[in-house]
């Protein structure tokens, strides 16, 4: 039974289980701000420009409330709400990504060690370990 705790706790805070905990509760974090951008900033003024439309209130009724029995409705306006907040998602997740891409490209673009040098004597291309040139055997320093 120790054995099996011991593999779990060196399971559980491996830098990867680590990092996409922090993962989930920052897009959770940023998912709750991206709503709130979109439900409480956006949608107001592209209903104001569609002529007063909230979204959150647009439906096709089926069927209307009777009594108990609640109304059957598709709420589409949700729908586009949630539409918006993929977009928004999207993009920004592009944006961070491709910045990171960049940075990475730059990594890699580092000029090279090289590996050859010139012969001082015969100035023909020859590895750059080379003590001696293999073309005009002249001894290099």
């Amino acid at each position: 039974m120790k054995k099996f705790f011991n593999e779990f706790k060196e399971f559980a805070v491996k830098g990867n289980v680590v990092d996409l905990a922090v993962a989930v509760i920052m897009g959770g974090a940023f998912g709750a701000i991206v709503n709130s951008l979109v439900n409480d900033i956006l949608m107001h003024p592209i209903g104001l420009l569609l002529g007063g439309v909230d979204f959150s209130n647009l439906v096709i009724t089926l069927q209307k409330a009777s009594g108990d029995t609640p109304a059957v409705t598709i709420n589409y306006g949700n729908f586009i709400n949630l539409i918006i907040t993929f977009i928004i998602v999207a993009l920004a997740m592009f944006v961070i990504i491709r910045g990171l891409n960049s940075l990475e490209k730059k990594e890699e673009e580092a000029p090279a060690e090289p590996t050859t040098k010139q012969c001082p004597h015969c100035c023909t291309e020859i590895p750059i370990n080379a003590t001696r040139c293999p073309n005009c055997t002249s001894q290099l320093t």
